[in-house]
């Protein structure tokens, strides 16, 4: 960087626009990479879209995942109290140093958001608000976008609401109802404790590289009342990850294996109120939760099924 004003920082109000942004990646021979998701939104309509649809004000607190160059973040930080914005890449992140300075409601964070795919890293854990409700609003990397939802789902103080846009595929799958297509584990696990709604659709040309893949925006709302204890959650993960990756067989046969005997699957099966011919895909979060806190399921269940989003 040349002695003189940053052309990065801007008085309060006015963003440098992204060709600024682009020009300051060239001179560092910064190149996207695949294996971290990377892909920047440019276009400042549609960062702005994403800042305001999440309906958010002065008093919330906001987590990014995945802030960049802080395009998105700059629009965050005009409309909410506080922001930790974490970036994994050394060079993102000294480029959005800049960009961000003398903004005293962002804290921006080098660090990888997941310790692994079902743990929330230690140094962003320990930033979360303890006590009061936060928000994760984020263009995510398409490559943590699942598992990071899931990691976030379950923490013991989880986000009030999650406002992010992913690829199209994977937004229609945390949206997906029991009996649709899309419907899976990853569905399953949020709806339990969330109600999700498909948003805006934003075109590869926004993006920059262009993915060749669509992206959108899905919204996720805290469901109101208690959320189920963390020994039913844990249950009902490991029921969720035993039942989906047979999908297609009746539930009495994936489970046959699991319980030990089909005649006492089905007996158990039939005395909850499911037929078992039916497909775990047919089964709403709450029937799998019924499921998965009966004692027939209690009693094989050591503790800890997969996490996989997927």
């Amino acid at each position: 960087m040349s002695d003189g004003p940053d052309p990065l920082a801007r008085p309060p109000g006015e963003r440098a626009p992204w060709t600024l942004f682009r020009a300051e990646l060239e001179a560092l021979g910064f190149r996207p990479t695949k294996t971290l998701g990377q892909n920047f939104l440019v276009d400042p309509n549609a960062a702005r879209s994403l800042a305001e649809d999440a309906g958010l004000g002065a008093d919330d607190w906001v987590l990014e995942v995945g802030a960049g160059c802080g395009f998105l973040t700059l629009h965050l930080a005009e409309r909410v109290g506080s922001v930790l914005a974490v970036e994994i890449d050394a060079r993102l992140h000294a480029v959005a140093s800049r960009a961000l300075a003398g903004l005293a409601n962002v804290r921006l964070l080098h660090a990888d958001v997941l310790a692994s795919k079902h743990e929330l890293a230690p140094a962003v854990r320990a930033l979360l608000p303890a006590g009061r409700p936060w928000h994760l609003v984020a263009n995510l990397p398409y490559s943590i976008s699942a598992p990071l939802l899931v990691v976030l789902a379950r923490l013991p103080e989880p986000p009030r609401g999650m406002s992010v846009l992913v690829q199209e595929e994977v937004a229609e799958r945390v949206a997906a109802r029991a009996g649709e297509e899309a419907y899976g584990p990853l569905g399953a696990r949020l709806a339990l404790t969330y109600e999700a709604e498909l948003g805006r659709r934003v075109g590869a040309q926004l993006f920059w590289p262009r993915p060749r893949v669509a992206s959108r925006v899905v919204a996720l709302r805290r469901r109101v009342g208690p959320a189920p204890d963390p020994g039913d959650l844990a249950a009902f993960d490991a029921l969720v990850g035993a039942t989906f990756q047979q999908r297609r067989k009746q539930l009495g046969t994936s489970l046959a294996g699991v319980l030990g005997g089909r005649g006492g699957v089905e007996d158990w099966l039939r005395s909850a109120g499911i037929d078992p011919r039916a497909r775990v895909e047919e089964l709403s979060p709450t029937r799998l939760l019924d499921l998965a806190r009966s004692p027939e399921w209690r009693a094989h269940f050591s503790g800890g099924g997969p996490l996989d989003a997927e």
